[in-house]
């Protein structure tokens, strides 16, 4: 019965990541341009796995918001937000927001308000349970107003993300699963030769 589970679970994912070839054809067919060997994700937020903790988690992950040309800009770490390099490796994941949702006045609203999230993590300590990667992108939401609300978090991005995010690629869902299945996998025999002994 737990087996059963587990199957139409991995077998959900699997026809999310079959379905994301079409989403990307279509992405593309649009305006903005996205380019996945280059991390080029215009008007989205992206995620990555960390080492470890996403591996354990995977639900848990680092986050950054891009700009309308595509280029990443996360919180990587004290002091720093990093520009075109993020910081746990390309994204694996990654959720299109509208922008015509954005409520900030002026044309370059989107940009603008990820201009100002990230100058002002540039002067922020990293909190890995307060004021982190997430929490820079939920602040460039707040200042455009996305979908007319302020009340952007870290908590309603990372569930949310999960919800709405789709794989960059075949390669993204196995870099984002396969430790975590793994792991899973050694708990469980290890678990059934000690209770088989």
């Amino acid at each position: 019965y737990p087996w059963g589970r587990g199957r139409s679970f991995l077998l959900s994912l699997m026809a999310e990541v079959v379905s994301a070839d079409a989403n990307m054809k279509q992405f593309n067919s649009g305006f903005e341009r996205m380019d996945v060997e280059r991390s080029r994700f215009p008007y989205c937020i992206v995620w990555t796995p960390i080492p470890v903790l996403s591996w354990l988690f995977p639900f848990i992950g680092h986050m950054g918001i891009c700009t309308s040309t595509g280029v990443i800009q996360d919180f990587a770490g004290p002091y720093f937000v990093s520009e075109d390099n993020m910081a746990f490796g390309k994204p694996t994941k990654y959720w299109k927001l509208d922008v015509d949702k954005v409520y900030a006045s002026g044309p370059n609203a989107w940009d603008t308000a990820v201009h100002e999230a990230s100058e002002e993590y540039k002067h922020r300590m990293h909190n890995l349970c307060c004021d982190n990667c997430h929490s820079h992108v939920a602040m460039a939401l707040n200042l455009m107003r996305y979908d007319n609300s302020s009340s952007w978090n870290m908590v309603k991005l990372c569930f949310l993300s999960l919800l709405y995010s789709k794989y960059v690629s075949f390669g993204g869902f196995l870099k984002t699963w396969l430790p975590f299945i793994l792991l899973l996998g050694i708990i469980l025999t290890v678990s059934l030769t000690l209770n088989l002994r």
